[in-house]
């Protein structure tokens, strides 16, 4: 039911009125991000690792050609590295992560995009090609999904709306990944893997990160 995308399908230039990047990001607060991290190097100093993702993230997705809607976790800034010109700007709505990411997805597909891309701010290694990737690999599949070494996802794409994938389930461990596709194989639906990335959650997951000597206190 699957096949494994390469970089091959990241040429992907066309601007698309139909597609949509969803970024979900944390509003940065010390204390308030990446606190697994902060465990070992201080508020401080994981606040600015969160900074530097975010600027990343910015960074990559304002060269892809589709629209780009930015959903805050706490409030709407004033003024973001996530500049007004390039980003629309919305509210994560829900009490855990599925409900959060199910509201995003729903909200898109309501305003008329079919072809839906999601992210967070947590991937040093992603880029601008990865997800022109996804959205070209929504071309032919219903479904495309970014593997995290951790177990998670760092990417999801859908054509359609399944609200299955986001229901009553547990976030943040090692099977995410897994009970993702197990879904998607139950529903018969068929989707495509990226590039296994790394996430930044942990001081380890830092040192093997290229931010490591630019953010080391």
């Amino acid at each position: 039911m699957y096949r494994r995308c390469g970089i091959e399908l990241s040429r992907f230039s066309a601007v698309r009125n139909d597609s949509l990047l969803i970024i979900f990001t944390k509003n940065p607060r010390a204390g308030l991000v990446k606190t697994r991290l902060a465990s070992t190097i201080g508020d401080e100093a994981a606040l600015a690792v969160y900074e530097a993702l975010r600027s990343h993230t910015a960074s990559i997705t304002s060269k892809v050609d589709v629209t780009s809607t930015v959903f805050y976790s706490d409030f709407i800034p004033s003024a973001d590295i996530f500049d007004a010109a390039d980003f629309k700007a919305q509210l994560q709505v829900g009490n855990d992560l599925g409900e959060r990411m199910l509201h995003a997805f729903e909200s898109g597909f309501d305003g008329g995009y079919r072809h839906i891309v999601l992210i967070g701010t947590d991937c040093y290694e992603l880029n601008t090609a990865i997800i022109n990737a996804a959205f070209a690999a929504l071309e032919h599949a219903d479904a495309v999904v970014g593997p995290a070494r951790d177990g998670g996802f760092y990417l999801i794409g859908l054509n359609r709306f399944i609200p299955e994938l986001f229901q009553g389930r547990q976030w943040s461990t090692s099977i995410v990944l897994i009970e993702t596709v197990e879904i998607l194989h139950r529903l018969a639906v068929h989707y495509e893997l990226l590039t296994e990335l790394s996430d930044i959650d942990t001081f380890e997951d830092l040192k093997n990160s290229g931010l490591w000597p630019s953010t080391q206190a």
